[in-house]
């Protein structure tokens, strides 16, 4: 039963969608992000759908990659957004860690978060405006694979604060099982990019990998650890980039 609460405190934490409510105990969190990347799997199928629609219906380019990027924040809520924005705003005010952690938690939004949040919308709408239709199950991939590693990052990146909502969902967690489901998920997705084209795959690796290193350096650096918002922007980074290798990737194989 635990495990089942564990994925619907998943995807009451991470989405929008309706599911039971259920206590928020250590023992119902402890496989919660094991879930976590079931999440991008629905913002995935929904994300093919829609990309293989447009092309059925031989809708335009610009709806296309307008409705494209508004797919996961309907799903989500915008709480990966949200952290993407308030890590936005921290890293633009070049103070101290201690005041950047301060400004993550500040609920104002900044002119920086602003104008980040819609240079990402665009970026994300022209990138989705490029993905044929069979491309659509290889980006998809990249929300679940972006969610994997997020799940991965939490249980072995020291943490900025030890009381933070992410620091309870690390120590809750079964961190073995999160490693070995995160693999499950990240060779699936490989697999998918794979039936695609190898070079595709080694392309969004690479990608992935790169992203996660400049993640681990910038929360060390700038914050001296991670925090929820900041493994918001991780997923949202980690989501643009990995579509833009399949888009733009693809183009050149």
């Amino acid at each position: 039963m635990r495990v089942i609460n564990s994925l619907f405190i998943a995807f009451t934490t991470y989405s929008r969608l309706p599911v039971p409510q259920v206590e928020w105990t250590d023992e119902n969190r402890r496989y919660a992000m094991c879930f976590f990347p079931l999440v991008g799997a629905v913002i995935g199928g929904l994300m093919w759908l829609w990309i293989v629609l447009c092309g059925k219906m031989e809708l335009g380019a610009f709806l296309k990659g307008a409705v494209g990027a508004v797919i996961p924040i309907w799903v989500t809520g915008g709480i990966h957004m949200d952290g993407f924005m308030d890590t936005k705003d921290a890293l633009a005010s070049w103070q101290p860690k201690e005041k950047k952690l301060e400004i993550l938690k500040d609920s104002r939004v900044g002119a920086f978060a602003v104008m980040g949040c819609a240079a990402y919308m665009l970026l994300m709408t022209a990138l989705v405006s490029q993905a044929k239709p069979e491309n659509g199950a290889q980006v998809g991939a990249a929300f679940v694979l972006s969610r994997a590693m997020s799940a991965w990052a939490l249980t072995v990146l020291r943490s900025a604060r030890p009381e933070g909502m992410l620091d309870r969902f690390a120590v809750a967690a079964k961190k073995r099982m999160v490693s070995v489901s995160g693999c499950v998920y990240a060779f699936l997705c490989i697999a998918v990019w794979c039936l695609a084209d190898a070079g595709l795959a080694l392309v969004c690796i690479a990608v992935a990998a790169g992203v996660t290193a400049y993640y681990r350096h910038m929360a060390y650096k700038q914050f001296g650890g991670v925090t929820g918002d900041l493994a918001g922007w991780y997923s949202q980074m980690m989501e643009i980039c990995l579509i833009a290798g399949v888009v733009l990737g693809g183009k050149l194989l």
